[in-house]
């Protein structure tokens, strides 16, 4: 099953000494479902800073991997109560960051669904704040957002 899908993505950052930033971005893209489960799929924009990169989250039970290729390459992976390490490079060069996910939410199927993640970024072992994802997934049933 491959179907068109909308995407609507909150994302919260907040850092220690900084006020929370907030992004919200509704975008087209694409929902897979195969053996292992979903993929979803989609074009990052100039509002979220990654024009150019191309996001694929995958979701595998109680697992969800999200990669970006193109500007920026990253493969993240959040489960539950566990720690990942991840390499993030960037135009400026790459380094290591870690990523303890304190909270996952992913019920996706064949009409869309939600995914929440609420997780920590580590750089060096010292905690540099928290995200807090938020994605919704609908089928587009024709409607086209692109102008």
């Amino acid at each position: 099953m491959e179907k068109d899908v909308v995407i609507s993505i909150k994302g919260m950052q907040e850092y220690e000494g900084a006020e929370t930033d907030t992004i919200e971005l509704v975008t087209e893209g694409r929902l897979i479902r195969d053996e292992g489960g979903y993929t979803l799929s989609y074009q990052e924009s100039e509002l979220t800073g990654l024009e150019g990169t191309l996001t694929t989250i995958q979701v595998e039970g109680e697992q969800v991997t999200l990669m970006r290729v193109g500007e920026v390459n990253a493969q993240m992976v959040f489960q539950e109560g566990r720690r990942h390490l991840s390499m993030y490079n960037t135009p400026y060069g790459a380094m290591a960051i870690g990523v303890n996910t304190r909270r996952l939410l992913a019920q996706l199927s064949d009409q869309g669904g939600d995914i929440e993640i609420d997780y920590a970024i580590e750089i060096d072992h010292a905690i540099a704040g928290r995200n807090i994802f938020q994605i919704k997934v609908k089928e587009a049933q024709g409607v086209s957002l692109k102008q």
